[in-house]
């Protein structure tokens, strides 16, 4: 019997060391150090007085041996560019009299330019909305004409830490507004508010949110024209991933990724990525959920996104765009009326886009889930051997 009691301490030591291992490890993998950026941040850089014809905010991020341009402008259509570099000490240099002509490219530039290994921006051209009289959430059946976001009367840009606010409203606007809020990294980490998308120090953050407008039916919905470029190569091809784990965005599988590939090749150099959902309430929560669909992305005429956007003028001229939609509730979800507020959220990035893995309280849960029936298996198989060499014993006379 002494024998039996010391093999059940055993696998109970065994059990208890098994799960300490794997705290151990979760913790190791998940609170080492990052890789972290140097952060800075320059409004208008360069220029004696606030620009008439909107900001311009330059968000500077080194590394070891590489930086990341971050440019949010508002003059025009609201346009985020990212420029990374392969030199810790490459600079913005702005023209702000060629800037502001916006008729010619050149107005800002990144130096020395042969540093230049990759670029990508996002402008945000155009807010749709339609009514969607029979619920059926088809974009096509009756739309309003478009609010072009070129024409907003943009607010000047509010700067906390390392977030930047930009809201605007358009003159056929009856109350309400579009804001956008800009946030940027200095190591990885995941956003506290939903749908809480992780992000890396080589990506910047986009919240987007129309509130308080009156819309033009009962039953309107809405969509954001979104369009692309890039150098070499702008993003062009919409990948959707799946996922088992809905942990940080409950009821949420899929996480879409608007990517770019240099020369065709499988390697990504940069990318949008947002999950499929948007809120609306502006304190996100699970009964406020809505689903959002993207269409396919289309090349776009090059000289209307550089018209658009003073930005791109500035930087690139006349490049190389595609475009897609993001639309807004899906048929039997309630109309924008309902609240009047709808949120959405998507990440800009240079390299390959973040991927969400495992918690380590999921993975904690998963172990003792398929650790404790089999060390239960072990000791069991233990405990019927051991008897079975008792019973066997035959005393000698």
């Amino acid at each position: 019997m002494a024998a039996t009691a010391e093999k059940r301490r055993c696998g109970v030591s065994s059990f208890l060391v098994f799960l300490f291992s794997v705290f151990s490890l979760c913790h190791s993998s998940f609170s080492g150090e990052t890789f972290r950026r140097n952060l800075s941040v320059e409004l208008n850089p360069g220029s004696p007085s606030s620009p008439s014809g909107g900001d311009l905010l330059h968000v500077r991020a080194v590394g070891v041996n590489d930086t990341l341009h971050f440019l949010f402008c508002s003059q025009g259509a609201p346009t985020l560019l990212l420029v990374h570099t392969n030199s810790s000490s490459s600079t913005v240099e702005v023209n702000w009299t060629q800037f502001e002509a916006r008729n010619i490219s050149g107005g800002l530039k990144v130096e020395p330019e042969n540093t230049v290994m990759y670029s990508s921006a996002l402008v945000f051209s155009r807010l749709l909305e339609y009514d969607d009289v029979n619920d059926t959430a088809d974009p096509t059946a009756d739309p309003f004409p478009p609010y072009e976001l070129q024409d907003f009367t943009w607010s000047r840009l509010k700067l906390s830490g390392l977030s930047a606010l930009l809201c605007g409203a358009a003159e056929t606007f009856t109350n309400g507004s579009l804001c956008l809020e800009l946030s940027v990294f200095e190591s990885g980490g995941r956003d506290h508010s939903w749908p809480r998308l992780l992000h890396t120090a080589n990506s910047s953050q986009l919240r987007v949110w129309l509130d308080g407008m009156l819309p033009r039916a009962t039953r309107s919905r809405f969509l954001l024209e979104l369009r692309a470029v890039g150098d070499p190569s702008p993003l062009s091809r919409v990948e959707v991933h799946r996922s088992i784990d809905d942990e940080f965005t409950p009821s949420i599988f899929k996480v879409s990724q608007w990517v770019s590939s240099a020369n065709g090749s499988s390697d990504v150099s940069g990318y949008l990525q947002w999950k499929p959902v948007a809120y609306r309430q502006a304190d996100a929560a699970l009964e406020f959920a809505t689903p959002c669909r993207h269409s396919d992305p289309r090349p776009q005429s090059p000289e209307e996104t550089a018209a658009a956007s003073g930005l791109i003028r500035g930087f690139y001229g006349a490049p190389q765009t595609f475009g897609l939609n993001v639309s807004f509730g899906l048929a039997g979800e309630p109309f924008y009326n309902s609240t009047k507020f709808f949120s959405w959220t998507v990440l800009l990035g240079a390299g390959s886009p973040p991927v969400d893995s495992f918690s380590p309280l999921v993975l904690a849960m998963m172990a003792v889930g398929l650790g404790t029936p089999t060390v239960l298996l072990l000791m069991g198989g233990v405990c019927v051997c051991i008897r079975k060499r008792v019973t066997d014993y035959e005393p000698i006379n």
